[in-house]
């Protein structure tokens, strides 16, 4: 299989870190898709000026903030039509390593079939909230999946391969905005892709920007996980009840 990557980054008034991450990503020789997903003024100030610098910078832009998979699918359909056949999603907000990415890509080259995903490994500026919070929702996939495959499903920088990734959300609903990041590993893990995780350093910048919602994006995980678990086929859900009660599955 041919080898072709991009880079992909949503951006929703993420703006500190841009730069940065741009000229890394370049440095690797990696052309950059940028998404402005209705950022503010001063950010899409800085998306022009990095889309005027850089030739190998494509910046995209909606018209109002969509969420980050909506704005993944507008970057990811760029590259399918700009004849890359993989995508390095790397999250705006200067949590991931961006000299990082040689590592995922390398794995990705060795399996380009496979999603390759970064397994976080945090420093001290992880609020506690954030480390274990992601708990549950490691328990919840594992559920869903009826396996323990899928280490990390939130981490948001990974190498997609494009025609797998763009035929799950062609025949399926995939979440648009913070549910997006574990709905699509699922859809490709139980669609047969093969998920390949390696270790990445995360942090939370002192000055950093969320764009998390408690309660909204709460109940988006919480439909999330409920239409999964609706969804599972009755013998692997009668499996894993038995498995609760400690009886054999015939």
């Amino acid at each position: 299989m041919t080898f072709r990557p991009c880079a992909l980054i949503p951006v929703f008034n993420h703006r500190r870190e841009l730069g940065r991450l741009v000229a890394t990503l370049r440095a690797e020789d990696l052309p950059v898709i940028l998404v402005d997903d209705g950022s503010n003024p001063d950010t899409a100030a800085v998306l022009d000026r990095l889309g005027r610098e850089e030739t190998a910078v494509t910046l995209l832009r909606h018209d109002r903030n969509r969420g980050k998979g909506a704005a993944f699918l507008t970057g990811l359909e760029a590259a399918e039509n700009g004849g890359y056949t993989h995508v390095l999603q790397i999250d705006a907000d200067g949590q991931h390593d961006p000299s990082q990415a040689a590592v995922l890509l390398a794995l990705a080259r060795d399996e380009p079939a496979a999603l390759v995903s970064g397994t976080p490994h945090y420093d001290a500026s992880v609020p506690p909230i954030r480390y274990y919070g992601r708990w549950l929702t490691h328990l919840l996939v594992w559920l869903e999946t009826g396996s323990r495959a899928l280490t990390d499903s939130m981490c948001g920088y990974r190498v997609y391969p494009v025609e797998a990734t763009l035929q799950a959300f062609r025949t399926q609903s995939v979440g648009r905005r913070m549910d997006f990041d574990t709905e699509i590993m699922v859809r490709l893990y139980q669609a047969g892709t093969p998920v390949r995780f390696t270790p990445v350093s995360v942090r939370y910048p002192h000055d950093g920007l969320s764009n998390f919602r408690l309660i909204r994006d709460n109940g988006r995980m919480t439909w999330l996980h409920l239409r999964l678990l609706a969804a599972l086929p009755p013998r692997q859900l009668r499996r894993l009840l038995r498995r609760r009660r400690g009886e054999q599955m015939p």
